[in-house]
């Protein structure tokens, strides 16, 4: 009757489950784009499958690209280009447009591949901002695992102290990187992040990501707000913040090029972190920005996983686009 204890319950290998292999860094990048992807290719394949290039030709790539989030401004530089490639390089048929078109978007998002250098000073101060929802919180997580890879210490201050859930949210991921964060219950943000670039200085840490409370741009008292807090961090060290970061969220689609504008204006935005391109984004809002505020894309998040955070690198986002 005890026979079933002693039977050996390991599955053949026919019963054992299959081992999946992660997926790559550039399949989780197609995926993410994939309906941005999805949207261009199956509206490209009837463009570019043969036949005259002429102004019909142009006029549906137009309507196209406009209808991925490209916005209207970067259109027309990615038609012009275009053009200009098809006269000197002497093209006539429609199939000859597909590598034409990725050219001139890696002529245009190029610029925006500068990625962060973080050596230059210590600590190297980074305040965060974006509106509510962005993906700031999440964003300082997993900047804090990358940083840590790299063999670097890593301070936060939480400075969104009227969130409550964004205290407990970074001081989890502290937990989780054991990287120590300075809150405080209500209290000024600015004071916040002023004992914290302070602690950093005295213990020698390496890089200090201050979060900042998520605001609409539209909120002239809020973003009043956040420029104190870059005064007082300039204060605590002269030149600080090194780099702020905007952080978008890649499904507000043109939304997000009038929040680069707004924020840059206020702070004087030094980077960019692309969040959520997790399959529903708009990634042709790239373009947008590059166009109009081509501020360096200093990184992207292409999901939910702590490593789902990368340095922007543009032939790997278009080949991703198109691929």
């Amino acid at each position: 009757m005890f026979d079933f204890f002693k039977k050996d319950k390991t599955p053949s290998a026919a019963e054992a489950p299959e081992k999946v292999a992660p997926a790559t860094w550039t399949e989780r990048l197609k995926q993410g784009l994939s309906r941005t992807r999805s949207q261009l290719g199956n509206q490209l394949a009837g463009l570019f499958g043969g036949g005259k290039i002429d102004d019909d030709v142009y006029e549906e790539l137009e309507t196209i690209l406009l209808t991925s989030d490209v916005g209207v401004a970067a259109t027309q530089a990615l038609l012009e280009d275009i053009k200009g490639r098809v006269q000197r390089q002497a093209l006539s048929d429609t199939s000859q447009l597909k590598s034409a078109l990725k050219d001139a978007l890696m002529s245009l998002l190029a610029p925006l591949e500068q990625p962060l250098q973080t050596n230059t000073k210590q600590p190297y101060i980074i305040m965060l901002a974006g509106v509510n929802g962005a993906g700031k919180t999440t964003t300082i997580g997993k900047l804090t695992h990358l940083f840590q890879s790299e063999g670097k210490s890593v301070l936060i201050a939480a400075g969104d102290t009227f969130r409550a859930a964004a205290r407990e949210q970074l001081q989890a991921w502290g937990e989780r990187n054991n990287v120590h964060v300075v809150a405080s219950e209500g209290g000024d943000p600015a004071a916040v992040i002023f004992d914290a670039v302070n602690s950093a200085k005295a213990k020698g840490i390496d890089i200090v990501l201050a979060d900042t409370a998520g605001r609409l741009p539209t909120q002239l008292n809020l973003m009043e707000e956040i420029r104190k807090v870059q005064r007082v961090i300039d204060k605590a060290i002269p030149g600080a913040p090194h780099e702020i970061l905007l952080v978008l969220d890649a499904n507000t689609g043109q939304n997000a090029v009038m929040q680069v504008k707004a924020f840059d204006d206020a702070l004087g935005v030094t980077g960019l972190v692309l969040s959520k391109l997790d399959g529903t984004a708009k990634g042709g809002v790239i373009a947008a920005i590059a166009q109009t505020r081509p501020i360096p894309i200093r990184f992207i998040g292409v999901g939910e996983s702590i490593d789902d955070l990368r340095p922007f690198k543009a032939s790997e986002f278009v080949e991703a686009l198109f691929e």
